[in-house]
């Protein structure tokens, strides 16, 4: 026979048990529990809150017979530094989106990747940027494109979320706000790398050779810049879940090499190449972007955990799958509401990083 005084709850997490607590059992219940072990059996156990930190590099990678192991130790080391920035960040009760911005950041700086100092050439020779940041807590998201002297364009994107009333700027219009923030530019010579360039010169004899074909055999070939090659990817992303619960995601890419006229692909479209909600996920995308945007997979994934009641895995097999049909390539990575991850490609290999509340840290490119 139970004790008058005693309770019985069902505690699902802290704030329900105080909520249950103080709607039903009453004051004296109340400090029965207070001094019992019950509540700090709960609290301890809050306290111990899953948490991930996931990011990419770019779906399609090197064959394996140009990769050499010199190059793939230098892929491994600034995806490892990136995953460490982030983590360290999280794991000190830091912010999700401090940890994608930062984490971006180093992989912008990189010349291994296409974004920031790594950025592939458009067909006149220059180098446009973009990217995106997205907060799951409030869907409050940041985006530029069309950048063509900001070193880090996840940080503009960032500042166009928490100091502007848009989402999206671009071109000079974005640049402009740019400098009213203080932000560090650089000249276009800072983006040029060797290997960036010697790509671009094979685009530009690739597409003079088309352009001088008869017209029907113009008529059959495939447009230089819709072709997938998979040594070409390079977008670089990161999502996290921090100790607090609140999921960010974030991407950046030098766009599609050789690309034309102000082309702008799903990496700055919030929906298509970044997403975060609070009540499903963080999504960071890449590869062909006209197919993304197309299928709006970032979100896609979130609405369908959201009205389909899908794992994160599923959801993102179903949405590339739609990418698939569509004739394109690339992937995804991400993280759900409670520390699960996801990395799901087409492609033949995927640069990309993982780390739990485990912090086993780990990291792949081709497929396992």
């Amino acid at each position: 026979m139970k004790n008058k005084n005693s309770i019985s709850i069902k505690v699902k997490n802290r704030r329900d048990f105080i909520g249950d607590v103080a709607k039903g059992v009453g004051a004296a219940a109340m400090g029965a529990c207070l001094n019992s072990n019950l509540l700090a059996n709960v609290w301890t156990a809050q306290t111990a809150q899953k948490f991930g930190f996931i990011i990419h590099g770019g779906a399609g990678t090197l064959e394996k017979s140009k990769m050499t192991p010199e190059l793939e130790q230098q892929y491994r080391a600034a995806l490892t530094e990136a995953l460490t920035a982030g983590y360290n960040i999280i794991v000190k009760d830091g912010s999700s989106l401090d940890a994608v911005e930062t984490a971006i950041r180093i992989l912008e700086d990189s010349l291994l990747f296409n974004a920031g100092k790594g950025a592939v050439f458009t067909a006149a020779g220059t180098n446009e940027l973009d990217a995106s940041i997205m907060d799951g807590s409030n869907l409050m998201a940041g985006a530029v494109g069309v950048l063509k002297h900001i070193k880090n364009p996840i940080s503009l994107a960032r500042l166009v979320m928490e100091k502007s009333p848009h989402v999206m700027m671009v071109g000079e219009g974005a640049e402009t706000f740019a400098k009213q923030q203080g932000v560090r530019f650089v000249e276009q010579s800072y983006f040029r790398t060797e290997q960036r360039w010697n790509e671009y010169l094979e685009d530009k004899a690739a597409d003079e050779k088309q352009r001088k074909q008869p017209p029907a055999k113009k008529a059959k070939a495939v447009s230089k810049e819709y072709v997938t090659l998979n040594d070409k990817h390079g977008t670089v992303g990161a999502a996290a879940l921090d100790k607090k619960g609140n999921l960010a995601a974030g991407t950046s890419t030098g766009g599609l090499s050789y690309k034309r006229f102000g082309r702008i692909g799903d990496s700055p479209i919030i929906g298509a190449g970044t997403y975060a909600n609070n009540n499903t996920c963080a999504i960071s995308a890449t590869g062909d972007g006209e197919y993304f945007i197309r299928v709006g997979v970032a979100r896609d994934i979130s609405a369908l955990m959201e009205y389909g009641n899908k794992s994160v895995e599923e959801a993102a097999q179903i949405a590339i799958g739609k990418v698939g049909q569509l004739g394109g390539t690339g992937g995804v990575i991400g993280v759900d509401k409670n520390g699960n991850f996801v990395e799901f490609f087409n492609t033949d290999g995927m640069y990309r990083g993982r780390v739990g509340s485990d912090g086993k840290m780990i990291i792949e490119i081709y497929r396992s």
